[in-house]
């Protein structure tokens, strides 16, 4: 036993705090960790302690793996800046080795040409004409005529926007000047003008295709073919740039017709703005991946763009759309519009871009307001009707319960909508059924506990209206949280008080659990095999909602237990404050010994019709949930007892009065307690703790009489003579006359104590 508790206390911690991790890994990180031992000190453990330890390990996994996946969200944005940033600075450095590589060039061709002009100033006067006559002669060779004849032929395809052929002349001449430089087939001036002009040519060409890719007309494949011919120019973050900016632009110019009004419906407005916002970031993405591949300086910077049009989408879609929706209350119309923009999101994730975790994150707030808009409407519904409730349990009307058995079908549960409630309590339960018709974007904004949270707070408040339907609550209205001063009608007869606690067990026991379980991921495809399940099995597989539903019936508990508080003062006490439940009513018997019909007292007696009716309504309202009127019986039963034992004054009296409990006294209280468990135990309302109490009880007045000095066990006739007495005491009250065996007359404890052992008795009382 003690192994299985401490096997409970390793895996306890990590179901309530799954989410401290460091906690959880505490143990690993410290410096004296030992894997051998650790190892060694696992391996001892039964096969319940591994199934556990391996539970441990898997829930810290698991929260290992949550901890990562929120920390590479909570950094994501800033590794895309630097990314961003690392790719400008680069794009910048190449074109300052450009430039600094024709500045370079521009200088070797200066400072040739001065050397070579200093040097002819040395040699003879005749050489040199001779040798400029024999240059002028010579005719210029085919490449120095191509070099000349180079940045004209540059400019005609340029003119005539002929990018291919400029490209592939471009990438020539750059072969040509290489070639130059290393075979000095060129002269230096030759060489620097040539770098010159294609450089020229290569920055207007640049220029022309950033102005054609920013033409709206621009699409298409001319669009992918001016960026990949711009990349191919060696300026890729300005070609990567004008790609999503054009995509940018003609999204925005469709977006014009797009007018929503305060009249449109929201999901059709939502759903035309999805198909034009995913569809261009699908189609930029597409085009990124064919022209830039995966480079991650270019990915970085498509993931920064699409989550911008997403943040811009978002806000348009909450001021168009779920503004109104969230502020009225409409969840199903905010989960609609909610859906429809998750179901084009989703899309993007086969071009690798998960951007649902965004969206669901920019939407939370307003299907969050729209939750407890929807909540509060619920509750001031059934408030509203509550006021009005006669608390009579009726079946559901006509075109509920045939809705009811649509969706009961759907569940494989049709009985369920077959129990009776009062007028209130089915608006309540028809309007949570219709709340939990649309959960999808409540689980997977991972809402479903702070949904659960926020039915339970306005179920506890239903519960607190149904307490002040209670006559004698009044005075206890301030302890009611969340109860406000709602108006309610009260419930005066026991008929319609026990009808509001059917309208709570019902609802805290079946009927909200079983529409709360389409909070539960599994049940989105599985619904129907779930329910064919036990019982258990499902308990088992929702801790959650099994919380939940101990908090919903402890709820009732509360109603429960005003309830039989208030039916045992009006049985206890009178209209004016007095006690019907004294001390003197045993006390002042042994002084008409001789005319006691042994009978219980009648506060008893009032105890037994009362739970005899309650059984009666109880039975017929609480149709298959027996179990719940047997509780009720037995908390009203341990109330009055439980009062009695813990009357101070009456065990003053009892104690230390002026007058000593006598042996008729003594004889009347034993009978009045075995008359509680006798009627408990044929009602099966007897607990183990009303046993206990009633036995604790007995001994307290044994021990009082005890104290007067004489012997309790010659005064008290045998258990046989009270059980008679009892049972003749309930068939009489139930009106059920009892047939009496043999001479021996009830009404007197002779049968079961000799002549001298009463006549001592009566001695000593009389002493």
């Amino acid at each position: 036993m003690a192994t299985a508790k401490m096997g409970r206390s390793r895996g306890t911690p990590v179901k309530e705090n799954g989410a401290k991790l460091e906690e959880g890994l505490t143990v690993f990180k410290s410096d004296k960790f030992d894997a051998d031992a650790y190892v060694q000190s696992s391996c001892t453990l039964n096969e319940k302690e591994i199934r556990q330890l391996c539970s441990y390990l898997l829930d810290l996994k698991k929260a290992s793996a949550e901890e990562m996946r929120r920390s590479v969200y909570a950094n994501y944005t800033a590794f895309i800046k630097t990314s961003k940033e690392i790719s400008d600075l680069e794009g910048e450095l190449l074109s300052i080795r450009n430039l600094l590589s024709t500045q370079a060039t521009l200088i070797h061709g200066l400072a040739d040409g001065v050397h070579i002009e200093s040097s002819s100033t040395n040699v003879h006067e005749d050489s040199t004409e001779n040798v400029n006559s024999d240059f002028e002669d010579r005719d210029p060779s085919d490449l120095e005529r191509w070099s000349v004849e180079f940045p004209d032929l540059l400019d005609v395809l340029l003119a005539e926007r002929r990018i291919d052929e400029a490209l592939a002349a471009l990438d020539e001449g750059d072969r040509v000047v290489a070639e130059s430089k290393e075979t000095k087939a060129l002269s230096t001036t030759l060489l620097a003008s040539l770098q010159t002009a294609i450089t020229e040519r290569r920055n207007k060409l640049a220029d022309q295709l950033a102005e054609s890719a920013c033409q709206p007309s621009t699409r298409g494949s001319e669009l992918r073919s001016a960026i990949s011919a711009l990349k191919k120019l060696g300026d890729g973050p300005r070609a990567h740039t004008l790609l999503l900016n054009a995509h940018f632009q003609r999204y925005q110019y469709n977006m014009q017709t797009l007018r929503p009004s305060s009249t449109s419906y929201g999901g059709a407005y939502t759903a035309a703005l999805s198909q034009l916002v995913f569809s261009a970031i699908a189609l930029a993405a597409s085009d990124s991946l064919a022209i830039f591949g995966k480079e991650p300086a270019y990915t970085s910077e498509l993931v920064m763009w699409a989550t911008k049009q997403v943040e811009a989408f978002a806000l348009l879609v909450k001021r168009h759309a779920l503004s109104s929706s969230a502020a009225a209350g409409g969840l199903r119309a905010a989960a609609e519009c909610v859906q429809i923009a998750l179901g084009h999101c989703s899309l993007l994730e086969a071009r690798g871009l998960a951007l649902c975790p965004t969206l669901l994150k920019l939407f939370r707030p307003s299907v969050e307001q729209a939750l407890e808009a929807n909540l509060k409407r619920i509750e001031e519904s059934t408030a509203a009707l509550a006021a009005a409730d006669d608390w009579v349990l009726t079946y559901p009307p006509t075109p509920t319960r045939q809705s009811g058995r649509l969706l009961s079908a759907s569940v494989g549960n049709t009985s369920a909508f077959q129990h009776r409630l009062t007028s209130s309590a089915h608006r309540f339960n028809l309007m949570v059924q219709d709340f939990f018709e649309d959960v999808g974007p409540l689980l997977s904004m991972q809402l479903g506990g702070q949904t659960l949270e926020g039915l339970f707070q306005v179920f506890n408040s239903y519960v607190n209206m149904l307490i002040k339907a209670l006559p004698g609550s009044m005075e206890d209205e301030a302890n009611f949280e969340g109860s406000g001063n709602k108006i309610v009608r009260l419930a005066e007869t026991e008929a319609q008080q026990i009808a509001l606690l059917a309208n709570a067990s019902l609802l805290a026991d079946e009927l909200l659990p079983r529409a709360a379980m389409k909070l539960s991921p599994l049940s989105q495809s599985h619904y129907k095999d779930d329910f064919q399940r036990r019982p258990a099995d499902r308990q088992n597989r929702h801790p959650e909602q099994r919380e939940w539903k101990r908090r919903l019936v402890s709820s009732v508990d509360r109603l429960k237990d005003t309830f039989c508080r208030q039916h045992a003062l009006d049985l206890i006490f009178t209209e004016e404050g007095d006690s019907h439940l004294t001390a003197d009513m045993y006390i002042n018997m042994d002084g008409n010994a001789d005319e006691i019909d042994w009978f219980p007292s009648l506060l008893f007696q009032e105890l037994f019709a009362k739970l005899t009716r309650m059984a009666s309504m109880a039975a017929d309202m609480f149709v298959g949930r027996e179990r719940f009127a047997t509780l009720l019986l037995m908390r009203l039963t341990e109330t009055v007892i439980l009062w009695l034992s813990e009357d101070q004054s009456f065990w003053d009296d009892i104690e230390e009065g002026p007058r000593p409990l006598g042996p008729v006294g003594l004889q009347q209280f034993y009978l009045d307690m075995k008359f509680v468990m006798c009627f408990a135990s044929q009602g099966r309302y007897l607990s183990r703790n009303l046993h206990r109490v009633v036995n604790e009880i007995i001994s307290k007045a044994i021990a009082a009489f005890s104290a007067t000095g004489m012997d309790p066990y010659r005064v008290l006739p045998e258990d046989e003579w009270f059980n008679d007495v009892c049972l003749d005491a309930i068939d009489r009250l139930s009106g059920k006359p009892r047939a009496i065996n043999g001479d021996r007359e009830l009404n007197s404890p002779t049968a079961s104590v000799s002549a001298q052992s009463i006549s001592s008795v009566r001695s000593h009382g009389s002493s």
